[in-house]
């Protein structure tokens, strides 16, 4: 199925790619963003994110995946939501579709993504996964690769959203 909404930790994909929810600086931080560094080796990471420099939002950069069991990590800074009147939904939806042109280029057949901006950026968690499988879908039907690509949730509040939101679509 070339899209699928999973729950799992996204640091034990066994696809190409893994999304890191970055922030602008590239630096490790909490979430997912903590998560992706220590599984891959913060230290090595590090040092491939700060001889890139930064990202800006929506935008998207790659590095290898270094320790973890994906060939790489795209980085991606998502939107703060300060209300959805200052083109939040655009910038979401350029991380993914920016995250998915970058695997494209780098002969991705898998990428996994974690939600982006619901944690500590604040963005609605339904506007959120809406706009992610919106993006993901249109991506998919406009390119000609035959990408496999997750959404990964985790904690149980968007499980059950994601159950709600798009039922069948959803596997454990």
């Amino acid at each position: 199925m070339p899209f699928s909404i999973v729950q799992n930790d996204i640091t034990k994909m066994q696809v190409d790619a893994i999304v890191n929810a970055a922030n602008t600086s590239l630096k490790m931080g909490g979430g997912v963003c903590g998560a992706i560094f220590r599984a891959a080796g913060a230290e090595q990471l590090q040092a491939a994110c700060d001889a890139i420099g930064g990202c800006r939002t929506g935008e998207a950069v790659i590095t290898p995946g270094f320790k973890l069991p994906v060939k790489y990590i795209i980085h991606t800074p998502g939107p703060v939501w300060r209300g959805g009147k200052e083109g939040e939904e655009e910038l979401l939806r350029n991380c993914y579709l920016n995250s998915l042109k970058l695997a494209e280029q780098h002969g991705c057949k898998s990428v996994a993504f974690p939600l982006i901006s619901a944690g500590i950026y604040g963005y609605p968690k339904e506007e959120a996964l809406c706009v992610a499988a919106s993006a993901i879908r249109d991506f998919l039907s406009e390119s000609k690769s035959d990408m496999d690509v997750y959404l990964v949730v985790f904690d149980r509040g968007t499980v059950e959203l994601t159950k709600k939101l798009f039922g069948g679509n959803f596997a454990k």
